[in-house]
């Protein structure tokens, strides 16, 4: 078995980076990316990448991070004794797209290699990430051809994997305050590959160089498609009401929100996952039969969408 080789990874998610912003920047026709490096004093650093107040994108988040310690935090300890004691190398590129129409969905991407080590014993290493779709006035053909485009990427590697991960990322992106799905899910997976030893890191690394570069394939269609299409007050509204549960969900429970948290991560670069304009109104509910009442009825159950 190869031995896990984080200069390569690396080099693959600065390569993803420059990739995704490229895509971005000609899709919006208005706005660049700024770009931001940092440093962390504990070791390591990164490069926030955000385009804001575009034509198209109303926020844009690419960032990577390569980070190091001598401990891991709680949150990746915890279902994980194993770990405790051991320095981590942790790196990854995620990104967060808030648009400006409400046609078109936000959406998340994130893939991630960590590398555990400890004198005297093996290093434990993984890779995780995935991809989800949170749209606002879902299309049932976008949903879709999101959907496909996740299992073609799985595929590659094992027809078994797109219903697998598709349920991991059912169950993750899940508000149990709210008893609701984020959106319409997509791919969420970690500690990949579960059989290492078999399978090895060149099968872990080519799941995440899988994942990663069928996100533009998957996300910008949908955003050609749907970018001008007329709206008004009412879906701008619940569009803003909407974005109040990535920012719940956010907040509360995404693990990798925590982990850049407690590992004393760039606060700013964490962070960027907010949307730029939210709103909250109390114990409200979409009209019965609406576009909106649509959302909740269908499209945040989780199903087979490739049936």
């Amino acid at each position: 078995m190869k031995q896990p080789d984080p200069k390569v990874v690396k080099d693959f998610l600065l390569q993803l980076q420059d990739n995704i912003c490229q895509s971005l920047e000609q899709e919006d026709g208005g706005q660049s990316f700024m770009e931001e490096e940092w440093t962390r004093e504990e070791g390591g650093g990164g490069r926030s990448r955000v385009l804001s107040e575009g034509k198209v994108f109303e926020q844009a988040g690419v960032n990577f991070s390569h980070v190091m310690g001598q401990s891991l935090p709680r949150s990746a300890t915890a279902k994980r004794p194993e770990l405790e004691g051991r320095s981590f190398i942790a790196m990854g590129v995620s990104l967060v797209i808030h648009p400006h129409n409400p046609y078109v969905p936000t959406t998340h991407l994130n893939v991630r290699f960590f590398i555990a080590e400890k004198d005297g014993v093996d290093p434990i290493w993984w890779f995780g990430g995935g991809f989800d779709l949170t749209p606002y006035y879902p299309f049932k053909e976008d949903v879709v051809h999101w959907h496909q485009t996740a299992k073609d990427a799985c595929d590659k590697l094992d027809s078994h994997y797109y219903e697998k991960y598709k349920k991991c990322c059912d169950d993750y992106f899940y508000l149990p305050h709210r008893n609701e799905t984020r959106g319409v899910g997509g791919l969420f997976f970690d500690d990949f590959p579960e059989q290492r030893t078999e399978l090895g890191f060149e099968h872990g690394f080519d799941f995440i160089k899988a994942i990663g570069n069928n996100f533009i394939p998957a996300y910008l269609p949908i955003v050609q498609k749907r970018k001008d299409t007329t709206f008004g007050e009412r879906e701008r509204d619940f569009q803003l009401y909407r974005r109040g549960r990535y920012v719940e969900f956010n907040l509360v429970y995404d693990r990798g929100t925590l982990f850049g948290l407690q590992t004393g991560g760039r606060t700013e670069s964490i962070l960027m996952s907010l949307p730029p304009l939210v709103k909250w109104r109390y114990n409200w509910k979409p009209e019965k039969g609406s576009d909106e009442a649509k959302l909740y009825d269908y499209y945040l159950k989780p199903q087979n969408w490739l049936e």
